[in-house]
């Protein structure tokens, strides 16, 4: 009886061990998934940015946006694309870049996933090379697989 014992607590530890396992790979898959999807929406939207398309870059932003800078305070979803049609009539051509070994991806569970990195924003003005290099931080809502940034936060200015 004992050694039956034994053996069904063996067999349940090692099931229980395999079934970890098996999770735990599961989420590694989730995970990689989840960073593709977030980068390759982040570079959909910024190929619409460098393109001054501000009609598809309505797209990747909810109605409620709510956008953070730290030279800038809070901002609504119509001020920051006033923001950005003022941007794209300057004189100069205003590229982003995603300094990719930055980014970070975290799931939000029920809600979508959090984008973390820097980016560089590069122009020419009187002649000469400017780039700036800041830090952001973006809240993807996923709303049955149609991912928009509801909050952003953009600092390090």
């Amino acid at each position: 009886m004992k050694s039956l014992i034994i053996l069904l607590l063996s067999i349940f530890l090692c099931s229980t061990a395999v079934a970890q396992i098996h999770t735990e790979k599961k989420v590694a898959v989730t995970q990689k998934e989840l960073f593709n999807k977030v980068a390759k929406l982040d570079s959909s939207l910024f190929a619409a940015y460098n393109a001054k398309d501000l009609d598809l870059m309505k797209t990747f932003f909810t109605k409620d946006l709510e956008w953070y800078q730290d030279n800038g305070g809070l901002i609504d979803f119509e001020q920051v694309f006033i923001n950005f049609e003022s941007i794209f009539h300057r004189d100069y051509e205003l590229k982003r870049n995603l300094i990719k070994e930055s980014l970070e991806v975290h799931p939000i569970e029920g809600y979508g996933a959090m984008e973390v990195g820097s980016h560089q924003f590069r122009h020419i003005e009187n002649g000469k090379l400017e780039i700036g290099t800041f830090k952001f931080l973006m809240i993807w809502k996923n709303d049955n697989d149609n991912w928009k940034i509801s909050r952003l936060v953009s600092y390090d200015h």
